[in-house]
Formats: C-alpha cells, structure tokens, sequence
C-alpha cells in the first residue's frame, strides 16, 4: 500500500512543487514562523486554482497557544465557512482547555461545521497533558486523523506506534516530526504509519537588490529578504524513499 504523503507549505510556488513531486496532499498555512496560522481567503482560492490534490486548511486564528476566546472560536467557525466555500478539501485545528486537556465539545462543534471536509486535528495534541486521554478525545470529536510527532520535535518512535495501535481503524495518525528521506522509511516501518507529514523547507534569497539592513520587520532578524520554499525535487526524494 502507498503511503500518503502530505507537505506543509504556506505559497502556491510550495503547492505546485508538492503536487509535481508526486504528494497527494498539502497543508496550507500562512505564517509558519509561528507553526502556522489560516491563510487568507486570497492564497486559499489561488492554491485550489493551481493545484488538483487535496488541500487542508490550516483554521488557527493566532500564534501561541490553543486555549482560544470565544472570540477566537467565532473567528475559527468563520474561517472554515471560508475554506469550504474556497473548495478546501479538508481543515485543521486543535483546541486545549487551560488544563492541556482536548475542548471536546467545542472541537466537535467545529468538525461537524466542516463537514463534509475532511478534518486533521493538528499538535495541538502534543502540547496536550495526556497523548492516549486526548486520543480518545479526539476520537470522540469526530475527527478524521490526528497530526502528532509523539510530542516531541522528532518523531517519537515508541509514542507513535503506542498511539496507531491504540487508534486501530477509529483514526488516522498522520505522522510527522522532521521526516526526510533519509529516516521517514525507518519510521514508516517502525510505527506502521500509512499518512506522513513534512515540511522540506528551503531558505531561498529574495530578488530585492535594494535593502535597508539597519531595520528589522520581524520578530526574528535577518528573515526580511528570505523565502522559504518546497522544491519538487525534495518532495520527489521523499515519496520514492517511503514507497520503494
């Protein structure tokens, strides 16, 4: 069985390079300096134009934590009739209660709104107090799949392959945590995933000739005249490797 492959990005030039080097998904952010926050309404209907994979939208309304307002909550309700009306194939969230315990009810209110989109609960549930409580939780809500690293920055081995038995054909454990080409096989083969998740970002210098380096417009210096990019070969290295 192929393994499906899902790529991170936050531009179109990052969409095309996905789906050229053979993912059958993306997931479409702005922002990722903060781990990603919804894109606008813009790069969504532009991404759908230029892409036929499936597109997941990231709804996360701010940086930081995902303990949201009821404010924030409207904004995220908002954001997924957005993307459904922008031809999203699918959403993404998460929402922890103060407590790092998974918002069952109010993620439910979310998944059964994004319906009949696919839904990925996102890390969110790494920062979560208890990895196999949220489990069931989010099971609970509804979700189609979980996005975990085994809660921590490379993909935790152990935590995973605990989690996809326990998940069994309840739900997806789309796994990610720093997977290339030279260690996705390895995971793929020690956990038993069958859905990966990766950035494979590239810093690419910008075109600008002219530059003010006495200004920084960021919270981090030395990113004003940087891209971040997907290139199509990475993601070509990476979808031979795990299905060889």
């Amino acid at each position: 069985m192929a393994i499906t492959v899902e790529i991170c990005i936050d531009c179109t030039e990052s969409a095309v390079a996905a789906e050229r080097g053979g993912a059958q998904r993306v997931e479409l952010c702005s922002d990722l300096v903060e781990g990603g926050i919804t894109p606008s309404a813009g790069l969504i209907a532009t991404v759908r134009q230029k892409v036929k994979i499936g597109v997941q939208v990231m709804i996360r309304p701010r940086g930081g934590d995902f303990h949201y307002s009821a404010e924030e909550f409207d904004i995220m309700r908002r954001d997924i009739r957005m993307a459904k009306q922008l031809g999203a194939n699918g959403v993404v969230f998460g929402l922890l209660d103060i407590d790092g315990n998974v918002e069952v009810e109010r993620t439910r209110e979310l998944v059964e709104l994004a319906r009949p989109l696919n839904v990925t609960y996102h890390r969110a549930f790494d920062m979560a107090r208890d990895l196999d409580k949220s489990l069931e939780d989010v099971i609970a809500t509804g979700a189609d799949r979980i996005l975990t690293s085994g809660a921590e920055v490379a993909a935790a081995v152990p935590t995973l392959k605990r989690l996809i038995v326990a998940a069994g054909e309840r739900i997806i454990i789309l796994v990610g945590g720093g997977l290339k080409p030279h260690n996705a096989p390895k995971v793929i083969a020690e956990t038993g995933a069958k859905e990966i998740h990766a950035g494979l970002r590239t810093t690419k210098e910008g075109p600008m000739r002219y530059r003010n380096e006495k200004l920084v417009m960021g919270t981090i210096p030395g990113l004003e005249y940087d891209r971040t990019v997907v290139l199509e070969k990475d993601v070509s290295a990476l979808v031979r490797a795990v299905n060889r």
